[in-house]
This record gives structure tokens, C-alpha cells and sequence, in this order.
């Protein structure tokens, strides 16, 4: 069966990994990334280099228009869709809630929330209309543990993703459609450094259990279990891939 999933934030970390994961898994690739063009170009060069097609689309998940434009433009060049995997998130800086810029607050919901949602419903329509196909939302293990002192709006916006998750896999499941989340732990990527801390991963990965913080390749192998047919059983579901913690 021909693979088609469309990776939003594919540039660059888990979604890169991703991205080539599933590559190597059969999958064909239609990626979205917000603004660095060289990490978008060299994420695509290599998922064409396993075999692949792929495509890069250079977009807002928050934007209604965009959304339908990674998604037609991923249909028209690569052809029915057979999966979505919601990654495309931000966190904001570290900081305590009551220090936080307002316009911070609203684009972390906007992004996490908002974005995925729109994803959601799209991808719900196209998968729909072919009888079936699965969703993984990225999560965070801040869902449940709050994030005190560091971003507790990231936290909450990420229950949201787990809650919806849930209810759209109620939703979806007689269509065929299968919805799961992967509560990410603390991962070796550039989002730390977005957020104000390079050394965040080394620091925070040393108090999980495994006493490390993830590789973004085994997040994407999560990814790829649950948008496979090994877990064709398996909807609702929040896994927490997250060393322990």
C-alpha cells in the first residue's frame, strides 16, 4: 500500500526524524516548516535520497489558508493521504506564568492548540473520503507534570492536544481514522536554545530515570509505530515516551 504522511515542523528535530524515519519506513513525505529554508531543504534532499518523494511547504499552521495549502499541495504532487503526524509546536521562553508576555501565551495556544486542531480537521476530511488512515499528535510530558517555573501555558496547551486526542479518536473511529498522542520527554533538539536554555536537554535529561534525555530518533520511532499497521488496534492512546519521567 502506497504511504503518504504529512509532518508539520518537518525541518528540523523530532520532526526530521521523523521525516526520514517514515521515509525509510515507505512512506512518501510532504513537510511543513515555518522559516528555516536551509534545515527545510536539507531534511528534503535526504528523504529523497532514501527513495522517497518529498515535499517541503514553507507555511503557519495557524493560518486557516495555509493549512489547506500544505495539505492540497501535499495531495496534488504526492497523492492520497494516508497520515498526519502534528509536531509543529513552540514553547515560548522560559518563564513563571505571572511574568509572561500575553502575546506569548496566545501564540503557544495558537500554535499547539489552534494549529493542531486545523490539521486535525482537515486531515479528518481527507482520510475520511479514503476509507480510513491514522493521526499522532506530539505531545509533552509537561501535560501532566505542569512545568512549574517554565512554561505552564506549553503544559497546558499540550493536555488540550492529549484531551482532543482522545475525543477525535471517539470521533473518528468508525471512519476508520485512528487518533494517538506521544508525550515527548526531554529530547536532544534545537528548541532549548529557542527558549533561552542550550543546555536545558543535558541538565533536565540527567533527572530522568534513564538518567539521559532522548535522541529525536526515538521519538520518531514512536511516531512510526503508531502510524503503522502493528498498531491497527490502537486509538485513543497517549503515549509517554519520556525516559521514565
Amino acid at each position: 500500500m502506497e504511504r503518504v504522511s504529512i509532518i508539520t515542523g518537518g525541518g528540523r528535530g523530532i520532526g526530521r526524524a521523523t521525516a526520514l524515519r517514515l521515509a525509510r519506513d515507505g512512506h512518501d513525505i510532504a513537510f511543513s516548516y515555518l522559516s528555516d529554508d536551509a534545515a527545510a531543504e536539507e531534511t528534503a534532499a535526504e528523504v529523497r535520497d532514501l527513495g522517497r518523494r518529498c515535499v517541503a511547504v514553507k507555511m503557519d499552521t495557524t493560518d486557516e489558508a495555509d493549512v489547506d495549502r500544505l495539505f492540497d499541495t501535499a495531495i496534488g504532487e504526492l497523492g492520497g493521504l494516508t497520515g498526519l503526524v502534528n509536531n509543529a509546536g513552540l514553547t515560548g521562553p522560559l518563564t513563571r506564568l505571572v511574568d509572561a508576555d500575553v502575546a506569548d501565551i496566545r501564540r503557544v495556544v495558537d500554535v499547539n492548540v489552534v494549529g493542531y486542531l486545523l490539521c486535525c480537521r482537515r486531515a479528518a476530511k481527507e482520510l475520511s473520503s479514503r476509507g480510513g488512515g491514522a493521526i499522532v499528535n506530539v505531545s509533552s510530558g509537561a501535560a501532566t507534570r505542569g512545568a512549574p517555573n517554565e512554561y505552564v501555558h506549553y503544559a497546558a496547551a499540550k493536555a488540550a492536544v492529549d484531551s482532543f486526542t482522545v475525543g477525535l479518536a471517539q470521533e473518528l473511529g468508525r471512519e476508520g481514522i485512528r487518533v494517538n498522542s506521544v508525550q515527548v520527554g526531554i529530547t536532544r533538539t534545537r528548541i532549548h536554545a529557542d527558549m533561552g536554555d542550550p543546555d536545558r536537554a543535558e541538565k533536565r535529561g540527567a533527572l530522568t530515570a534513564l538518567g539521559r534525555p532522548a535522541e529525536p530518533e526515538e521519538i520518531a520511532a514512536a511516531i512510526a509505530w503508531l502510524l503503522s499497521d502493528e498498531a491497527s488496534f490502537t486509538t485513543g492512546a497517549v503515549l509517554r515516551v519520556a525516559g521514565g519521567n
